[in-house]
C-alpha cells in the first residue's frame, strides 16, 4: 500500500474513530480525553497502569507503545463488535496448542469501565493480550535457544522474512480473522499438524493398561501379555473385532495389527516388540496429545526458516525430504547421531559437493572411537586404509608415533569403498563439522529408529538426489567425476538453503499422524516451558 493510500486509511479510520467517540461520550468521555488517558498511561505516567501492566511495557521503546503511536493514540476496543471479533479469535488458539486463558479472556468479556483513565488501562490490556497472541502465534510461545538451541548461519536469513508483529497488529486491526491468519504458520506440517491436534483435543481419551517389559515379543509366540497388547491396540482401533476368547497366542492377526501401529509411531513394522515399541504402546493419549502441542511450538520456531526451496531433515524421524516451490519432491531415509552424540539442530546455505572423499578423523571420534582401536592392533590403519599426517598435512610412519600419547596428529582415511563417508559429501557452513554424506552402511537405512552416526547425516541413495537437486548437465559432470574415482570439488551454480531439525509428530505424505518416540528426550523440557505461566 503507498503512502497516500495508507494515509487515507488512516484519516478514514480516525474519522470513524472520531465519530463513535463522540456518539458515546455521554458514557465514557469525549475522544480527546481518551486519546489523553492513553498517553498519560505511557511513559509520563505509568502508575496509571501499575496494576494491570508491567512498566515495561509502557515505556516509549515498548511494542505496546508504537502500535498505539502509530493509531494516533486512539483507543482502539471501544466497539463490542471489535472485542467480539478479537475474543473469537483468541478461543481459536486452543487449536494451535496454547491456552487462550493466557490471553485474559475475561477483560474482553466484560463491560469496559465507565472511568476515563480505568477505561483506557482497560484498552491497554486487551492491546496487550493482542499482540502477545500474534507474537505467540507466529514465533512461538516460549523462547527457542534456551531449550533447544538452534544455530543459523549469518547468511542464511531468508530473503522473504515474515511480516513483524506491529505490521500484522496494526493492519489488522480492522479485519482480526486476516491478521491471525497471516501470524499462524503457512507451513503445511503446522497447517495439518494443527488439524489433527484440534480433532483429537475435541475426542474422549482412550485408556489402557500399561504393557510390562519382559522378553522380545516375537509373532506366534505365547506371552501373559498378549492380552494385554490385544487391549492396548484395541483402544485406538488398531483391531476392527476382539476374540470371544482371551489369549496368550500372538498371532498372524494381532502382528499385522502391531505392524500398522508401529508403522504410525515410526517404527520399523516387523512386528517384534522390544524396548522401542513398549515405549510407544505405553505412553498415554494425554502424553500423546502433549506431543502434539510440543511439535506445534517447534514448527512455530521454524516457520521463518523453511523457505520455498529447502533440503529439511527431520533428525528425530531420520529423513530428508527436499522442497521446490514448497511442494515435496524427493523424501529418503537418513541416518542420524545417536543420543550420545546428538546431531546439531541448524539452518545453513549447501554450497559444494565433496565428490569421492576422503575423511578427516574428528578429534571427538579419535579420541574415543579410532585411538583405542590402534592401540589393540597397529594393522587397524592399513585395514581401514587410514594415513597418520602431522598438523601441517606431511604423512607419518604409524610405528613411529607414540600411540599412548600421540599428540597433534590428524587421521585421514583415503577415497573408497570402506571409507564411511561414501561417493559423495554434500557440504555447508557450521561449527559443528557435519554434513550430508553417503555411506557403506547401507543396511541401516531398513532400521528405524536410525541414530547410528556420530553427529553427521547420512543420506539413502544420495547421488540420486542431485537428479532432483541440480540441471541434468552438472549431474552428467558429477557421474564423470565420481567414475573417475579421484577426490574432487564440485561448487554449486547457487546455494541451496537447508536446515536440520527436530520434530517428534507430524502429518505424512499421506496424511497419517506420525507419532515417535523421543529420540533425544527433548519433548518435556519444550512441555514444561509452555507449561510455565508468563503472567
Amino acid at each position: 500500500m503507498d503512502f497516500s493510500a495508507r494515509l487515507y486509511k488512516k484519516t478514514a479510520h480516525y474519522l470513524t474513530a472520531g465519530c463513535l467517540l463522540a456518539i458515546t461520550a455521554q458514557a465514557y468521555g469525549a475522544d480527546d480525553d481518551a486519546s489523553q488517558a492513553i498517553r498519560q498511561s505511557f511513559a509520563a505516567h505509568p502508575s496509571a497502569c501499575a496494576s494491570t501492566l508491567a512498566a515495561a511495557e509502557l515505556q516509549s521503546s515498548s511494542l505496546l507503545h508504537e502500535l498505539y503511536a502509530q493509531e494516533a493514540f486512539l483507543p482502539l476496543w471501544q466497539e463490542p463488535s471489535r472485542r467480539g471479533a478479537l475474543l473469537h479469535e483468541l478461543e481459536q488458539l486452543a487449536d494451535d496448542g496454547l491456552d487462550p486463558n493466557e490471553y485474559l479472556l475475561d477483560s474482553l468479556r466484560t463491560t469496559l469501565p465507565k472511568d476515563i483513565q480505568q477505561r483506557a488501562c482497560a484498552d491497554l490490556l486487551i492491546s496487550h493480550s493482542y499482540l502477545q497472541a500474534l507474537q505467540h502465534l507466529s514465533r512461538g510461545r516460549v523462547a527457542q535457544e534456551p531449550i533447544e538451541p538452534f544455530w543459523r548461519a549469518p547468511d542464511s536469513v531468508s530473503p522473504t522474512p515474515r511480516p513483524s508483529v506491529l505490521s500484522m497488529a496494526g493492519q489488522g486491526i480492522d479485519d482480526l480473522p486476516a491478521a491471525f491468519a497471516t501470524a499462524r504458520p503457512i507451513l503445511r506440517q503446522y497447517q495439518q499438524l494443527r488439524r489433527a491436534y484440534a480433532e483429537r483435543r475435541r475426542l474422549p481419551l482412550a485408556e489402557w493398561t500399561p504393557i510390562p517389559g519382559g522378553r522380545l515379543l516375537r509373532p506366534d509366540m505365547r506371552d501373559a501379555r498378549v492380552p494385554l497388547l490385544l487391549a492396548r491396540l484395541a483402544a485406538e482401533g488398531y483391531i476392527d473385532e476382539r476374540p470371544a476368547v482371551a489369549s496368550d497366542h500372538y498371532d498372524a492377526t494381532l502382528v499385522t495389527a502391531t505392524q500398522r501401529f508401529q508403522t504410525r509411531h515410526g517404527l520399523q513394522a516387523d512386528g517384534m516388540i522390544g524396548p522401542d515399541s513398549l515405549t510407544a504402546l505405553n505412553t498415554s493419549a494425554a502424553a500423546r496429545l502433549e506431543q502434539l502441542r510440543v511439535n506445534l511450538e517447534r514448527w512455530r520456531w521454524l516457520a521463518g526458516d523453511i523457505e520455498a526451496q529447502t533440503l529439511l531433515v527431520n533428525i528425530a524421524g531420520g529423513q530428508l525430504s527436499y522442497y521446490r516451490d514448497h511442494q515435496l519432491l524427493w523424501q529418503g531415509r537418513a541416518q542420524v547421531g545417536r543420543p550420545e552424540r546428538q546431531t546439531p539442530q541448524l539452518k545453513s546455505l549447501v554450497s559444494r559437493l565433496t565428490l569421492n572423499p576422503t575423511w578427516t578423523v574428528p578429534p571427538t571420534i579419535m579420541r574415543e572411537d579410532k585411538l583405542p582401536a590402534i592401540r589393540r592392533d597397529l594393522g587397524y590403519l592399513a585395514l581401514h586404509q587410514m594415513r597418520v599426517l602431522d598438523r601441517d598435512g606431511n604423512p607419518l610412519d604409524p610405528t613411529k608415533v607414540d600411540w599412548q600419547h600421540p599428540g597433534a596428529i590428524i587421521l585421514r582415511q583415503d577415497a573408497g569403498p570402506k571409507n564411511p563417508l561414501g561417493q559423495l559429501v554434500i557440504r555447508f557452513a557450521n561449527p559443528f563439522s557435519v554434513y550430508l554424506h553417503d555411506t557403506p552402511s547401507q543396511h541401516l537405512f531398513s532400521k528405524s529408529p536410525r541414530a547410528f552416526s556420530s553427529g553427521c547425516v547420512r543420506i539413502e541413495g544420495i547421488v540420486e538426489l542431485l537428479d532432483t537437486l541440480l540441471p541434468a548437465d552438472d549431474c552428467a559432470e558429477i557421474a564423470r567425476l565420481l567414475a573417475s574415482g579421484n577426490t574432487k570439488e564440485f561448487p554449486l551454480r547457487e546455494r541451496l538453503p537447508i536446515v536440520l531439525a527436530y520434530w517428534t509428530a507430524e502429518v505424512d505424505a499421506d496424511g497419517e499422524l506420525i507419532l515417535r518416540n523421543d529420540l533425544y528426550a527433548r519433548d518435556q523440557s519444550v512441555l514444561a516451558a509452555l507449561q510455565r505461566n508468563t503472567y
